[in-house]
């Protein structure tokens, strides 16, 4: 079964969740995509529609592996038998549950605005989201809800696979699912549009459902914040125009024409005020400047003071030639040229980052092996590392390469590109992630690594302008 977009899928949902009747429901939805489906489920039941946000507590040295989860307002699940096995300490507890509270808390100041959350205690939540690949965040999910009081728990999902489901089915009082494949693969293969959900969209549709001030009160409440635009609170998918060539924006969204090798490629720039740095995106094959994935990192990135310069690495008639298209050499030299457009525009540009997605990474690290390329740090997602063959050994950049634990073929490609290189690095792997990272949590996990990345190997910030 196959859904045509989330909020298809949420309607579809409905009418089964609406079957059972849950009594004084809130319907959660697990952020982000897991929002617009329930979206749908809340509108029909007439229900409070709210956010779960669940973050898993991860071993210091081996953090794929959970000895917990935290939600909000204190609540805490530890797993007494993880902690044992693995000797994790209670420094180390109280600092790995310091830095994903944090996490925590920023998202739901970005996804709630000036609102508190809908308090659960004696009423149905109904968890959403819109598909379940392992089922270990909406397990985690059941345990929070019923933390804060709720009654009765279920978990309602359009697809997932059957051991997810029995799974959940231990935890939940019910679990609805449209679809269960036995041949699962990712979530977004079974929707024929699966653009990722941002964060403004989130906030949007929690504001269509703001709770009357009595629901107001009690577990789960947000403070006021921005949900989560860049700084000065522009979405990229509406930038303004600019001058080619040209730096600026004030961390407003520029629309630019990018000067590299030759020809003119249309992209956009974002440089947040006093920005430690800039990073410029290489996209995989087949992708553009709009890729919803690399637009999500650079939307984390702005968020964390970064400036971003999303560009088409090809033309409109090259872009339709398979061979430039996995034309490593090429792509390097166009990044190479962007890299050069940023430094010599009338407003200097700060030290410049590379993020790489696919063919992407290996341009980036081509780019970064230049002898005068001068590159601030490298990040490569779900790349091809290895296409950067001899010139790997010559980059000096620090470099991050996150690739999906369940991205078979890319992974083994990734840890042998690693060994070659000789500068600082690292290899971080999602676990359960996929090629696109289309499961849930795996491209917030994506976001957090790069950025941290970036900003560790970053100058601070000057004492005159402070952080964007």
């Amino acid at each position: 079964m196959r859904f045509t977009d989330r909020a298809t899928a949420g309607r579809q949902l409905a009418e089964v969740v609406e079957r059972l009747r849950p009594d004084r429901p809130v319907v959660l939805g697990l952020p982000r995509g897991g929002v617009p489906v329930a979206h749908e489920v809340a509108t029909a039941l007439g229900a409070p529609l709210d956010v779960l946000v669940v973050r898993k507590l991860g071993v210091p040295s081996r953090p794929e592996l959970g000895f917990g989860a935290i939600g909000e307002d204190g609540v805490r699940i530890v797993n007494d038998v993880v902690v044992r096995a693995a000797g994790v300490g209670e420094q180390d507890r109280a600092r790995v549950e310091r830095a994903e509270r944090a996490v925590l808390d920023e998202r739901l100041r970005r996804y709630r605005r000036d609102r508190a959350g809908v308090p659960l205690r004696g009423r149905t939540a109904v968890l959403v989201d819109d598909g379940i690949a392992t089922g270990s965040t909406a397990l985690a999910g059941c345990r929070v809800a019923r933390a804060h009081g709720a009654a009765r728990v279920v978990v309602a999902v359009p697809v997932a696979p059957p051991e997810a489901l029995a799974l959940l089915r231990r935890e939940a009082d019910d679990v609805v699912c449209l679809s269960s494949p036995e041949w699962f693969g990712s979530v977004g293969q079974w929707y024929d549009d699966f653009t990722q959900t941002g964060d403004g969209e989130v906030a949007e549709l929690l504001a269509r459902h703001a709770p009357p001030a009595r629901e107001s009160e009690g577990p789960g409440g947000g403070t006021a914040g921005d949900p989560g635009g860049a700084p000065a609170g522009t979405p990229l998918d509406a930038p303004t125009d600019a001058p080619a060539g040209g730096l600026g924006g004030a961390g407003r969204p520029v629309a630019v024409t990018v000067e590299a090798d030759g020809v003119r490629l249309p992209g956009t720039l974002v440089l947040p005020r006093g920005a430690r740095g800039v990073v410029v995106f290489a996209h995989g094959s087949g992708s553009s400047r709009h890729s919803p994935r690399n637009r999500a990192v650079a939307h984390e990135l702005n968020r964390h003071g970064l400036g971003t310069l999303l560009f088409d690495l090809l033309t409109e008639s090259e872009s339709r030639d398979r061979e430039r298209v996995f034309d490593v050499p090429l792509l390097a030299r166009r990044l190479t040229g962007a890299t050069a457009w940023l430094r010599r525009a009338p407003a200097p540009a700060p030290p410049v980052c590379y993020f790489g997605a696919s063919t992407g990474a290996a341009a980036a690290l081509t780019a970064a092996a230049e002898p005068d390329a001068d590159i601030a740090a490298v990040v490569g997602r779900g790349g091809r590392p290895d296409l950067a063959d001899d010139r790997l050994g010559d980059v000096r950049a620090p470099t991050l390469l996150v690739v999906g634990g369940a991205d078979a073929p890319v992974l083994p490609l990734n840890r042998g590109a690693a060994e070659r290189l000789r500068c600082e690095h690292a290899v971080e792997v999602v676990p359960g992630a996929t090629h696109l990272f289309e499961e849930p949590g795996a491209m917030e996990q994506v976001e957090e690594l790069a950025a941290a990345w970036f900003l560790r190997h970053l100058p601070p910030p000057s004492p005159a302008t402070g952080t964007a």
